[in-house]
C-alpha cells in the first residue's frame, strides 16, 4: 500500500512540474537548488552509510566505494554519451534532441522507481527518506521534460505527451521490484550504487542547472538547506 502511494505521489510530482515549468519559470531555479540538496544529502547521509552498514557484512568498504563510483560513471555515461545532455542551451539542435533528452530523463526516473523499491527492502524509514528524495526529483524532471522539449521546437501536446511518459516511467520501476527478490548481500552494492546515481543527478544535474543565468547566493542557500532538511529528516526518523 505504501508503495503505491509513492508510486502515485512520483506521477503527480511529475506532471506538476511539468505544469510549473509551463507557469513560474521565473522560480525554478530555487526549486532545483533545494533538490540538488535534497538528492545529495540522501546519498551521503542515507544511502551510503547503509550501503556500508549492511554490505559491509559481505564485502569491503574499497569495493562498496568503488560500486558508488561505477554508479556515478553510468549515470555519466547514459547522460553523456548514450543521451543527449539534458540541459545544453544555445542554439537550436533540432528536435530530435529535445526528444532524446526527454527519452533520457524518462530512464533515469525509471532508475529512480527502482531506487524507492529496492531502499523499502531495507527497512520504512529508508525507503520513506528516498522515497521524498525520489519525488524532488521527479518534480524537477517534469519541470526539465517540458522545457527540454518545447526548447527544441516541439509544440506543447508533444510536450504533455513526453511528460506522461516521464510520469509513469517511476511507477513502472517500483512496480518492477515486486517482481524479484534481493538477497541481502545484493542490498550492499545495489544501495552504493544508487548513492553514485543521486550523486550524479544532484551534483553533475540539478545543481549546475539551478544556477544557470541565476545568482548563486539563494540558490547555494536553497541547496544548502535541501541537504540540511534531508540531515535532519534521517536524525528524527532514526535511520
Amino acid at each position: 500500500m505504501t508503495l503505491t502511494l509513492i508510486a502515485i505521489g512520483a506521477f503527480v510530482a511529475t506532471i506538476l512540474g511539468g505544469f510549473v515549468a509551463l507557469k513560474w519559470s521565473d522560480k525554478l531555479h530555487l526549486v532545483l537548488g533545494f533538490s540538488a540538496g535534497a538528492i545529495i544529502g540522501v546519498a551521503f547521509f542515507d544511502l551510503l552509510p547503509e550501503a556500508l552498514e549492511i554490505g559491509g557484512q559481505y564485502w569491503e568498504s574499497s569495493t562498496l566505494m568503488l560500486a558508488v563510483a561505477v554508479g556515478f560513471v553510468t549515470y555519466l555515461l547514459l547522460d553523456r554519451v548514450f543521451f543527449t545532455h539534458c540541459h545544453e542551451e544555445g542554439h537550436d539542435h533540432g528536435h530530435h534532441k529535445g526528444i532524446l533528452g526527454a527519452g533520457s530523463l524518462s530512464f533515469h526516473s525509471f532508475l529512480d522507481g527502482i531506487a524507492v523499491g529496492v531502499a523499502f527492502h531495507v527497512s520504512p524509514a529508508v525507503g520513506a527518506i528516498v522515497a521524498a528524495a525520489v519525488l524532488a526529483h521527479d518534480f524537477s524532471d517534469g519541470i526539465n521534460t517540458v522545457s527540454m522539449i518545447l526548447r527544441h521546437g516541439g509544440t506543447k501536446k508533444q510536450a504533455f505527451k513526453w511528460l506522461a511518459t516521464d510520469a509513469i516511467a517511476p511507477v513502472i520501476g517500483i512496480a518492477s521490484t515486486f517482481l524479484f527478490t534481493i538477497p541481502e548481500s545484493g542490498l550492499g552494492i545495489l544501495l552504493a550504487l544508487f548513492s553514485g546515481f543521486f550523486l550524479y543527478i544532484g551534483a553533475s544535474d540539478l545543481l549546475p542547472e539551478s544556477h544557470h543565468n541565476h545568482p548563486t547566493r539563494w540558490t547555494t542557500i536553497a541547496t544548502v538547506l535541501g541537504m540540511a532538511v534531508i540531515y535532519f529528516a534521517i536524525r528524527f526518523a532514526g535511520v
